[in-house]
């Protein structure tokens, strides 16, 4: 009877597959969207809830580890209360938790909110694409996938100028109230045409190793973003962090030993291959979202871009993407994988190279051309990264595999991210004492050029703040040439990587999770 019960839902949601696909999609759009329409709104957000330059970048960090955390659990939540039950309850959560970002006063709200954006929406991206595997024969999957890719990369492609537009024209609170209409689409689609569909077994859970493994990443996280305002192992609180951080490592080490049923499966990390590419995907991770993080704030407060401007000069970016990922779907097969993901490296470092070469008096010409190349080559990077890491894991260890690969790049984007911030913030200060030990009323120099100028205190002011940019600018330029070194350095782990050969002699290759 229950067999019965699902073949019919299942034919029902064959029948239903048109609205069902428009449902998932809305909710794929509204996640990749998230990830890069709110880039753009920093600057102004910064300047409503009075935050520093570094505390800012816990709007961003504090979604990204939220849904690292919570997107191992996909699996077992969706085996224990079901897919539809979990689609619903993150879907509209999520719909809230952005309502909630758009009526924040001040910045602990609005963590604390982007928290829960990434607690309910670490689920979304990949139960989307598995309802789109299920509702679709085998030989429509590519097609899905198709669809599914292009609603994944439209996010990062719309995100950043209509993040603009709306900052400029209504508020940087539209960038989360716009989820409203679409979340609420989604929640009616997926309750109304999806059928339930649960786990037959009831898989135990690890919760000691979950916890530790969250707690650690936790308590690193904090270290990194609470370290640049703490004076680093100069406080307590952060050496509080970096103890949390060794022992729960440590706990989570012992369990993954011992356990009968780890969390993280032992013959994933036996999987040489496997765990190259996760620690590629890691660095990857830096590069991609701190690049997000660093630019639109320099377009607009060094370069006094409107902030719709600088949506629509960071588009390009989303659009390389697009145009790669779109070239990676026909070259997959026909040219061998590990070249394709050379020459994606190959265009990131270009990228990075022009973007160490940035000015205060260019024009918005190296900034398209930068960002259009950084991401051609992150769509390079990103597919066939994926199908050399699963190309040797197990396929019953792959929807496991798949979490843990997405949580260690996400480690990577969360961590990167402040890195680079703190890194900015020390540089600024840095470059700050050098430019003023040249530009004193003692300095020859200074004098035969200024003598006459800098009289007032108002005077001194301005040139301070003239000082202040070049120091500012200055120090960004330290944080591209650091992930130019970075790419760089991590490129011979391609070397490591294996592509195994089918019986029949070609290639095996799988698809993106």
């Amino acid at each position: 009877m229950s067999a019965a019960r699902a073949l019919s839902g299942h034919d029902r949601d064959v029948a239903n597959r048109g609205p069902i696909t428009v449902s998932v999609m809305l909710a794929t759009i509204m996640i990749s969207l998230d990830t890069t329409i709110a880039n753009v709104a920093l600057p102004h957000i910064q300047g409503s809830v009075s935050a520093s330059a570094d505390q800012i970048t816990w709007v961003l960090t504090s979604y990204i580890v939220a849904a690292t955390i919570m997107t191992p659990l996909t699996g077992f939540m969706t085996e224990r209360v079901g897919r539809k039950m979990v689609l619903n309850v993150c879907i509209i959560g999520f719909t809230i938790a952005s309502m909630l970002c758009g009526i924040a006063t001040s910045l602990a709200e609005i963590v604390i909110f982007r928290l829960l954006q990434g607690l309910f929406g670490a689920a979304l991206i990949p139960l989307s694409q598995a309802v789109l595997l299920d509702i679709n024969p085998p030989h429509r999957h590519g097609q899905a996938m198709a669809v599914w890719g292009a609603g994944a990369v439209l996010g990062p492609i719309l995100g950043p100028a209509l993040g603009g537009w709306l900052t400029d024209n209504l508020d940087w609170r539209w960038v989360f109230f716009i989820n409203l209409p679409v979340g609420i689409l989604a929640f009616c689609g997926v309750f109304f045409f999806l059928s339930e569909k649960k786990g037959t077994e009831k898989k135990r859970f690890d919760i000691l190793g979950f916890a530790s493994l969250a707690i650690a990443i936790g308590a690193f996280q904090l270290m990194l973003d609470r370290g640049p305002g703490e004076d680093w192992f100069g406080s307590a609180e952060i050496w509080t962090y970096l103890v949390i951080c060794v022992i729960s490592v440590w706990i989570f080490g012992v369990q993954l030993a011992t356990a009968d049923k780890p969390f993280v499966s032992r013959a994933l990390l036996a999987d040489a291959n496997f765990v190259t590419c996760c620690i590629f995907g890691f660095f990857i991770g830096i590069l991609l979202y701190s690049t997000l993080a660093l630019l639109p704030p320099m377009m607009q407060t060094l370069l006094g871009y409107p902030v719709a401007f600088t949506g629509l000069v960071s588009m390009p970016r989303g659009l390389g993407s697009f145009i790669a990922m779109f070239a990676v779907g026909q070259l997959v097969g026909r040219m061998n994988i590990k070249l394709i993901l050379t020459i994606g490296m190959a265009i990131s470092v270009v990228s990075l190279w022009q973007m160490s070469q940035f000015s205060l008096g260019m024009d918005t010409h190296l900034i398209i051309v930068s960002g259009f190349l950084s991401g051609a080559g992150t769509g390079l990077i990103f597919v066939p990264l994926s199908t050399i890491a699963f190309a040797t894991v197990k396929p019953e260890l792959r929807a496991e595999g798949a979490g843990l690969f997405t949580l260690v790049r996400n480690i990577g984007s969360a961590a990167g991210i402040s890195i680079m911030q703190a890194l900015f913030v020390s540089g600024i200060e840095k470059h700050h004492a050098v430019l003023v030990e040249h530009a004193r009323p003692d300095n020859p120099i200074y004098q035969a050029y200024a003598k006459s100028v800098f009289l007032t205190q108002n005077a001194m002011a301005a040139f301070n703040g003239v000082i202040n940019r070049q120091a500012s600018m200055l120090a960004y330029l330290d944080d591209f040439r650091l992930m130019l070194v970075i790419t760089v350095a991590c490129s011979p782990l391609i070397l490591l990587m294996r592509t195994p050969k089918a019986k029949g002699g070609k290639t095996v290759h799988v698809a993106d999770h």
